[in-house]
């Protein structure tokens, strides 16, 4: 089930709160509203705000923003990932940047125009969404973690075969060049990818992984480039692909042997231009990822352009890791 839309309002006004709701719920799922700021502490705790609108004065004839940023502090304090848009009054925008500057993400004047306040409502919401699942997908990255740290001692023990590949995993790791991992099914590419990701100047970013013979054709470049709204049928909302959630991070694209001739032709070119065109965007994405690619092909398999394009080998091949059986 989709996840209900759940937005915040503060400000002393009741009559801005009133036009605010009134608005807002013509638009999305539930919206609260509070004339006291020093509630905002407890509303949070009790509920999951998509969005908070916050006003920066709460005294008559007050316009520095002073309780504002008091409490734009505390919202970013309880949860750092919070979408704020700040309300300011008529020709606030020294007070707007600054509020951006702490950690606001827009802002709205009041009186303010429905249409420019859905607008920025709109697009804080999608920044929210992302936010959302890049935490969601930090938080499954560390639990793995976790959860295969005995595995990878394991995994990377006392056999001198083992002890290969952990010395070319530690001199590859700290480097940016993208890596391919060959091996059985069940000799541990993801661990090692992760052990990679671990060694790298990526390692406090995300590990992303995925699984490239899970993927159907029709679905490849939505699930690893994205999506917007309406680009197709069943498009209810944006999508963030694999790829863009893996910004500044590592990418682990596993089974990478399966991919289709022409699917690989579309992968080599995000390779190639670092960037991605999400499908239904008009405009691409610059995108910064490390690459680790493993299949159980042989690579003399690999080698044949017959079943894999060559340019697209050499991209991923820059080290070569294979594990024993």
């Amino acid at each position: 089930m989709q996840k209900k839309t759940n937005i915040l309002v503060v400000d002393d006004d009741e009559d801005i709160l009133v036009a605010a709701k009134y608005l807002l719920l013509r638009h999305y799922d539930e919206v609260t509203v509070c004339n006291q700021p020093d509630a905002i502490p407890e509303l949070m705790t009790h509920q999951d705000f998509d969005v908070i609108l916050l006003d920066m004065n709460f005294h008559p004839g007050q316009s520095d923003g002073e309780l504002g940023f008091h409490w734009l502090s505390k919202i970013v304090e309880i949860r750092p990932d919070s979408v704020v848009i700040v309300i300011t009054a008529h020709g606030g925008v020294d007070v707007a940047v600054e509020a951006m500057k702490r950690g606001a993400t827009d802002y709205v004047a009041k009186p303010w125009d429905n249409q420019k306040l859905l607008a920025t409502v709109s697009a804080a919401l999608k920044l929210s969404h992302s936010r959302a699942e890049a935490s969601q997908l930090r938080r499954s990255n560390k639990a793995l973690l976790e959860a295969t740290t005995d595995k990878s001692q394991f995994l990377l023990g006392n056999s001198t075969a083992m002890q290969q590949v952990m010395s070319l995993i530690t001199r590859a790791g700290p480097t940016d060049a993208n890596v391919l991992v060959l091996g059985e099914n069940g000799t541990g590419k993801e661990l090692v990818a992760r052990e990679i990701h671990q060694q790298s100047k990526r390692k406090e970013q995300i590990f992303v992984a995925v699984d490239m013979g899970s993927i159907s054709e029709s679905l490849f470049e939505s699930e690893l480039f994205g999506h917007k709204k309406g680009s197709f049928t069943g498009a209810s909302e944006d999508r963030t692909g694999y790829i863009e959630a893996a910004n500044s991070g590592s990418l682990f694209l596993d089974e990478i042997g399966n991919l289709p001739l022409h699917l690989q032709a579309k992968l080599l070119s995000v390779l190639e231009k670092r960037e991605i065109l999400p499908v239904g965007a008009n405009k691409p994405s610059a995108i910064d990822v490390r690459i680790v690619a493993a299949t159980n092909m042989p690579i003399e398999q690999l080698r044949d352009p017959r079943y894999f394009r060559q340019d697209l080998l050499f991209r991923l091949n820059t080290v070569e890791i294979h594990l024993p059986a």
